[in-house]
């Protein structure tokens, strides 16, 4: 076997061509089980998730994922993340991006072959298209016959399953974004938001479009990941492969049972082809038109079985244990290829990154406070000489319930504070103010100190008057016409 770079991968497609329909045909094995795990936990994840509840308490959405567009709140069962808190989601998505160069350094394309929403959506829709039209040979014929009425009602039949899908699709997605019972309720009765309406829309279009009639073709033509994929794969790296020095010369059973020494293990069945999401013949070698399912290897393991030859003509393996094996050594176990070290690096950064926001999400206050001055004018000086200066001060109560919270001055000897609540007269060094349930309560603070003070720092502190006693504090600066340190 030649030892070629696995990154490149030379797609005899060349430019565009016009489709060509592809018909799996139905196959068993390990890898065809692992597919339907997989498209049913992803399917019922994405479909259920929304209906699951969640018990906040009264002052807080009770659905277990949320995103509260309205409210500028993200909420997922216990977490709730406010928009200052936006590096959360961003250190997921990157925890996400550095997962999938884990995946592919060390399993390839598995993402493309399991997990992806174009694989899962497509392989629901050829389900579809064995309950309608049946297996492979029976829709290559359906396909080639003239223009019937049965042929069209089968057509129309199938087209109103895809057109199902694809509406529940989109459907799924708005609930995300509002309370599920509430939205299809709203839905229906013509009372929801004009954008829910054209987010379905246009979800049941893209659905209905890529996962009915486009299909490989997202995979060969429009997505950039398997591009990116191709650097991040190395001759160290499993990828379904087909052992050439073993199956080569192709023959007939029947003429390998008259010249056994001629031929190789491969029986030339093209049932690799046949099974095939893509339409790829795997024994062309790694190709951007292979995601690799491992549906092949099901196949051909299947066929080895029935012919009395060992399994593994097609296999998951690593381009350098190929060629080990290609010249007697022993195979090595696939769990063994995982361990090396640019996988390694890659789960400690990946783990890293998660322990991190793990240890910040539950160190996080949920009481805060911040304080903006006024500019213009920066100070104000009032008849008995003393200096005000006036400041927008925010409390954010991140707790699902309504909370007292006490603002302080720290610093700023002789300073007083009032709001635009509280007299002047009562101006006092702390202040109690009440806080609505995961609010954010915006005040006007009038600061004053005595005649002849200097320019100098200080600070507002809060203290949640609660059994959690939590304090922020936010550092101001007092100006003076006499400026100083």
């Amino acid at each position: 076997m030649n030892k070629t770079d696995p990154a490149i991968h030379h797609s005899p497609l060349g430019d565009y061509q016009a489709r060509k329909s592809v018909h799996p045909k139905r196959i068993d094995g390990p890898f065809r089980r692992f597919k339907w795990l997989i498209m049913l936990v992803t399917l019922g994840i994405y479909y259920g998730t929304p209906w699951l509840r969640w018990d906040r308490g009264p002052y807080a959405p009770d659905q277990a994922v949320l995103v509260d567009v309205a409210n500028r709140r993200f909420y997922m069962f216990d977490i709730e993340i406010w928009p200052h808190e936006f590096y959360f989601v961003a250190g997921l998505l990157i925890m996400a991006g550095i997962g999938l160069f884990l995946v592919t350094s060390a399993v390839g394309r598995a993402w493309c072959g399991y997990s992806c929403p174009q694989t899962v959506w497509t392989d629901l829709f050829q389900h579809v298209d064995r309950f309608v039209d049946g297996d492979r040979n029976a829709r290559m014929r359906l396909e080639a016959a003239p223009w019937t009425w049965g042929k069209v009602t089968r057509r129309l039949a199938k087209w109103a399953i895809y057109l199902v899908i694809a509406f529940w699709t989109g459907g799924a997605w708005i609930m995300y974004f509002a309370d599920a019972p509430t939205m299809v309720r709203d839905f229906w009765a013509g009372e929801a938001a004009p954008v829910a309406y054209i987010t379905v829309a246009v979800l049941t279009a893209a659905t209905f479009i890529l996962g009915g009639f486009m299909r490989e073709q997202v995979c060969i033509y429009m997505c950039p990941w398997p591009r990116i994929q191709s650097a991040l794969m190395d001759e160290h790296s499993l990828q379904v492969t087909y052992k050439d020095w073993r199956g080569e010369k192709r023959g007939s059973v029947k003429k390998a049972a008259k010249d056994p020494a001629a031929y190789g293990d491969c029986v030339d069945c093209n049932m690799c082809v046949a099974v095939c999401p893509t339409g790829w013949d795997i024994r062309k070698g790694p190709d951007i038109s292979c995601i690799t399912c491992g549906l092949c290897i099901d196949a051909c393991d299947r066929v080895m079985k029935d012919v009395d030859r060992p399994r593994g003509l097609i296999d998951y393996i690593t381009l350098d244990d190929a060629e080990a094996e290609a010249k007697g050594a022993p195979t090595r176990p696939a769990w063994r290829a995982l361990l090396r070290p640019r996988t390694i690096v890659y789960f400690i950064v990946w783990s890293g990154l998660g322990l991190g926001l793990l240890f910040l999400l539950g160190t996080r206050q949920h009481t805060e406070i911040t304080a903006a001055p006024d500019r213009n004018p920066a100070y104000t000086v009032m008849r008995d000489g003393s200096v005000r200066n006036n400041f927008t001060v925010k409390l954010r109560n991140m707790e699902a319930r309504p909370r007292d919270m006490l603002v302080s001055l720290e610093g700023l000897e002789g300073g007083s504070m009032w709001s635009d609540e509280i007299s002047a007269d009562d101006a006092a060094r702390q202040l109690e103010f009440a806080v609505d349930a995961d609010a954010t309560e915006t005040l006007r603070i009038y600061v004053i100190a005595p005649r002849g003070t200097a320019t100098q720092d200080f600070a507002f502190t809060v203290e949640a008057q609660d059994e959690q006693r939590e304090t922020d504090s936010v550092d101001a600066r007092f100006e003076t016409p006499s400026g100083g340190s």
